[in-house]
């Protein structure tokens, strides 16, 4: 029997599903120009983002003002009126454009259909408040309460429907927020709805998107319980690095979760307003950083506004920290065998991240020689924790393998290793055998 040992090294590329998203746009787009908040400011200071499309005269200068990390995810919001601008008509067009933006950037998307958000340019649709009384939004004010008559939910809950007809299963279109009543989708005043008809909501999610992957907000944390008692369904955190969202809210809502989701299901957080008034704010934000690496958290919304240069090593580490990160420590497997053998491997493979992948993709063991034979090892990357694991697996030479010497690699199609063991694109070689006569 052979054995190699390895060391850790920086990854490749960024990694799949995981790290910062870019927000409203992709990931080499420009960036939102930083923004001053003013306390009599009672509006939103970044409103003009919240929805995509956004207005063209947005300022997005921010290039010139920062930096933001590479970005393998990207956070789409779209409004219910521009999805459904005629009742019963849907505009699958407007999405069909970032679904293929984002597999020619290389992206997935994570995407949420809001109903409205607290100003009046981004409400309802118009056909709505024919049927049902709205709520009015001012001009400069900021009104966050959706509709309470029973007949909202249900509109709404049949366009979540129609989109997950088109889009369910489209491997681009990866992760859905599930919306709830309130501006931005993110739960307000929910006390003026019957838990029936939220689950009725939440079934509408879980039962459309069958082969889509599900983020629930954790403002209502039985709803949470209650979505994950049907199938793994992430979590969400928005106003993160808030001070009281830090020590009280979030830690008050963790406490009513059922068990450990982060092990079946992402963890994704939205900044409180944006990195640079962090600073301006006087947050610890190291402490935030440390914080959310403690709650497992796998993506990071900053909103795509120009993160100070000065942040850009505390980025650095919690990008380093955040998700997974895998590298190989040892690998074992015979030294010599013959076609039709089995052979036995065993790898120690160690996770510094804070997560899993939580995607159901094949840790593969390749043999490159005369010819090259890929074989599943059965271990399924959702199970390497952080960590380390020690993982034993059997496979079978073919009969008709060539006799002579191969190199044995092992990856990931499509993530980079943490390794310093030698690369061949996301595989990295760990051994060799001598199939011999």
């Amino acid at each position: 029997m052979g054995t190699r040992y390895f060391g850790r090294a920086k990854e490749a590329h960024a990694n799949p599903y995981m790290g910062f998203t870019s927000f409203q746009h992709f990931t080499d787009g420009a960036l939102y120009s930083d923004v001053v908040v003013r306390p009599e400011n009672h509006m939103c200071e970044t409103e003009r983002f919240e929805c995509w499309p956004i207005p063209e005269d947005a300022a997005q200068d921010g290039r010139e003002q920062g930096f933001y990390p590479e970005a393998k995810i990207a956070y789409f919001r779209v409004l219910w009126k521009e999805f459904e601008p005629v009742r019963g008509q849907y505009n699958y067009d407007l999405i069909q454009k970032l679904v293929d933006a984002a597999k020619e950037k290389g992206q997935t998307i994570t995407f949420r259909l809001i109903a409205h958000s607290t100003r009046a340019r981004d409400d309802v649709p118009d056909w709505l408040k024919q049927l049902i009384p709205c709520p009015e939004r001012p001009e400069g004010k900021r009104v966050k309460d959706s509709p309470t008559d029973p007949l909202f939910l249900k509109l709404f809950g049949k366009a979540i429907e129609k989109l997950a007809e088109r889009f369910d299963g489209e491997p681009a279109f990866h992760t859905v927020d599930i919306c709830l009543p309130g501006a931005w989708g993110e739960g307000h005043r929910l006390e003026l709805y019957s838990d029936e008809d939220l689950r009725e909501l939440i079934d509408t999610f879980l039962f459309s998107f069958r082969h889509t992957n599900l983020v629930a907000q954790i403002g209502l944390p039985w709803l949470v319980n209650y979505a994950n008692g049907v199938r793994p369904v992430g979590w969400r955190g928005d106003g993160c690095g808030e001070p009281h969202h830090m020590r009280e809210r979030y830690p008050r809502l963790f406490s009513q979760l059922d068990g450990e989701i982060w092990k079946k299901a992402p963890v994704s957080f939205e900044s409180y307003w944006w990195l640079s008034e962090w600073l301006r704010q006087g947050w610890d934000v190291d402490d935030i950083i440390e914080q959310t690496l403690a709650w497992h958290v796998s993506a990071f919304n900053a909103k795509s506004v120009a993160i100070p240069c000065e942040l850009r090593e505390k980025v650095a580490y919690w990008l380093s920290r955040m998700g997974y990160h895998y590298t190989p420590l040892c690998f074992t497997c015979p030294d010599a065998a013959r076609p039709g053998c089995e052979i036995a491997c065993a790898l120690t493979i160690e996770n510094t991240g804070v997560a899993p992948l939580y995607e159901k993709l094949p840790l593969t063991l390749r043999l490159v020689g005369k010819k090259t034979f890929a074989f599943d090892t059965g271990i399924e990357p959702i199970t390497l924790l952080p960590g380390t694991s020690e993982k034993r697996f059997s496979l079978t030479l073919p009969e008709d393998v060539p006799c002579g010497s191969y190199g044995v690699q092992i990856g990931i199609e499509g993530v980079s290793f943490a390794s310093d063991a030698p690369a061949f694109g996301d595989f990295r070689e760990v051994g060799s055998i001598d199939v011999t006569a």
